[in-house]
């Protein structure tokens, strides 16, 4: 006796190409949104990068028990970079006090502690803000012009609290701020949210 056929199930030819032709629309529809999530993420890589950065600068002096400087700056981080507004990377320093003896050769004399790059987090972000804040040795912010970079000068008034970072980028929907306040407070936050009981992500007015 001859085994019964069995019928195969598959795709013909029409359903395939109907198939790909509704993926193409779908991905042609997703991928402007796809791109602003893109964007956005890249804000907030750079973002906590800074936030992390200046922590940091923050912790060191506390742990030096010294004035530490963290400025901006579109040159490669090191002992020679020069400040810059809206600068791509950042270094931090040690304050030389009257009497301290300043040696690049020297590395417990060398005042460059750490620097780091955002160029390279995400290129097209944009930081806004001030070039340089200051932490004294309590890890409070201060006001300081004598930090010993030409162009690293802190400020720090009770009249205008916070130190904020504006971070954006071209072609995403939100943009972040890091905030510095006078006690040292350091935090990132969404400035198109105020900060309230049930918007803890938001900034302060």
């Amino acid at each position: 006796m001859n085994a019964p056929r069995r019928s195969v199930a598959g795709f013909t030819l029409v359903e395939l190409l109907i198939s790909l032709t509704l993926l193409s629309v779908l991905l042609v529809l997703a991928a402007p949104s796809f791109g602003t999530w893109i964007r956005n993420a890249q804000v907030r890589t750079v973002s906590e990068a800074l936030q992390n950065g200046l922590r940091v600068a923050q912790a060191e002096a506390v742990r030096r028990n010294r004035q530490v400087v963290f400025y901006l700056t579109n040159d490669e981080p090191g002992l020679g970079a020069t400040p810059a507004a809206n600068g791509r990377n950042w270094v931090m320093r040690w304050i030389p006090l009257p009497g301290d003896t300043v040696d690049a050769t020297a590395p417990a004399n060398e005042p460059f502690i750490q620097g780091g790059t955002l160029a390279d987090v995400a290129a097209a972000v944009e930081i806004g803000g001030p070039v340089a804040v200051c932490f004294n040795s309590l890890g409070r912010r201060v006001p300081n012009n004598a930090t010993g970079v030409a162009g690293a000068t802190c400020t720090a008034d009770i009249a205008s609290p916070l130190a904020a970072f504006q971070i954006t980028r071209a072609g995403a929907d939100r943009s972040l701020r890091v905030t510095v306040g006078l006690g040292g407070q350091v935090r990132q936050c969404d400035p198109a949210r105020v900060l309230g009981d049930s918007t803890p992500d938001g900034c302060p007015t």
